[in-house]
């Protein structure tokens, strides 16, 4: 299936029937495969007249106790991120998909990865943090669709999927495993579904103001309570070659990571060997991973390769302290750097220390 497809026919397999979108390029399939699909499957699509529209479509819903996502690409996402703060706040659960195009700005259409800050410090205001996850291949991005629903409503908070614009155009061969279909979270304790849905006595409210400063303050440590949670329980990530006695580690994710893999087996063919260390959760990132990836003994440097003007390696840094030197490579635009050019970054790197 394209990618795009997938990932709406995945949320339909995951359980999700409710579906609010605008359509921007380089997503658009996935709003016009379940304009029709979801009908099929007794569930609803609506499309928003805007990005911000849709943000406060899925707020809504999700405050009802939906299972509820959306789609977007770059500059939609920010449109959407006053609601997404609005959702982290109120503790609702929301699957977001971003398929990032270039910018900044309008920027172009093709494949890019500079949503990274967008997605993992907070596009938004205020302190919220949503779980960030990144598939390399469209099979991964069905599985982390699939898995997106219950962990939103694990932890009442905002997921966003983190694709390039390859994931959502290519082809590839996919399964929808059963073992990732799910039953929506029951929600009677804090959704707003009605007293008399719940036979309750007692209303339940979703709300984001909290005017008192120490109530306000309390609601963020709640918050931040949960994000230190999804630290200790959601950290994923992908090892490569790291058994070998690697003197380059790379640290890469989604689409980038495929082309390193390649550089990789080629350089090892040559007699050089290069690790990576490739993060399928962006937040929270694989700390501990790569920091004892960069210090194994023969490590001389390391890379973060990525396809933006460096963003992610500001993460690696973080994680390597200082106890090796960190090196950025990259590319913006939708030129997708090839395995040769890799290659020559690898060999210079090694030759330069």
């Amino acid at each position: 299936m394209k990618g795009n497809e997938a990932i709406g026919e995945a949320a339909i397999r995951a359980g999700c029937l409710n579906y609010f979108a605008y359509p921007i390029t380089p997503q658009s399939e996935i709003a016009e495969y379940l304009a029709r699909r979801m009908p099929e499957a007794g569930g609803v699509f609506l499309q928003g007249e805007s990005e911000v529209a849709v943000s406060y479509m899925v707020f809504g819903a999700a405050a009802c106790g939906a299972r509820v996502f959306t789609t977007s690409s770059s500059p939609g996402i920010s449109l959407m991120s006053e609601g997404i703060s609005y959702i982290a706040a109120a503790q609702c659960p929301v699957v977001f998909v971003n398929i990032m195009r270039g910018g900044p700005g309008l920027g172009g259409i093709l494949p890019s990865q500079a949503d990274y800050f967008q997605a993992t410090k907070g596009g938004g205001h205020g302190d919220y943090r949503m779980l960030v996850m990144a598939p390399a291949s469209i099979q991964e991005a069905v599985e982390m669709v699939m898995m997106a629903f219950p962990l939103a409503e694990k932890y009442r908070n905002p997921v966003i999927i983190l694709g390039d614009g390859l994931i959502g155009q290519m082809m590839e061969p996919v399964e929808f495993p059963d073992h990732l279909r799910s039953e929506p979270a029951n929600n009677d304790e804090w959704a707003t579904s009605g007293m008399d849905t719940r036979k309750s006595d007692t209303r339940n409210l979703v709300k984001t103001l909290f005017l008192n400063p120490e109530e306000l303050n309390a609601n963020n440590l709640i918050l931040k309570a949960k994000y230190e949670r999804m630290k200790r329980e959601e950290i994923r990530y992908e090892s490569y070659n790291i058994d070998s006695g690697y003197s380059l580690l790379i640290v890469s994710y989604g689409t980038m990571s495929r082309v390193c893999r390649t550089s990789i087996d080629n350089l090892k063919a040559e007699g050089l060997e290069v690790g990576m260390i490739r993060p399928q959760t962006l937040f929270p990132f694989p700390e501990k991973a790569v920091r004892d990836a960069a210090l194994k003994k023969n490590c001389k440097v390391v890379v973060s390769i990525e396809m933006s003007m460096g963003q992610m390696v500001e993460d690696v840094e973080r994680c390597v302290q200082g106890k090796r030197p960190v090196e950025w490579y990259g590319t913006c635009g939708g030129d997708v750097p090839t395995p040769e050019e890799i290659m020559d970054v690898a060999r210079a790197l090694v030759g330069a220390t």
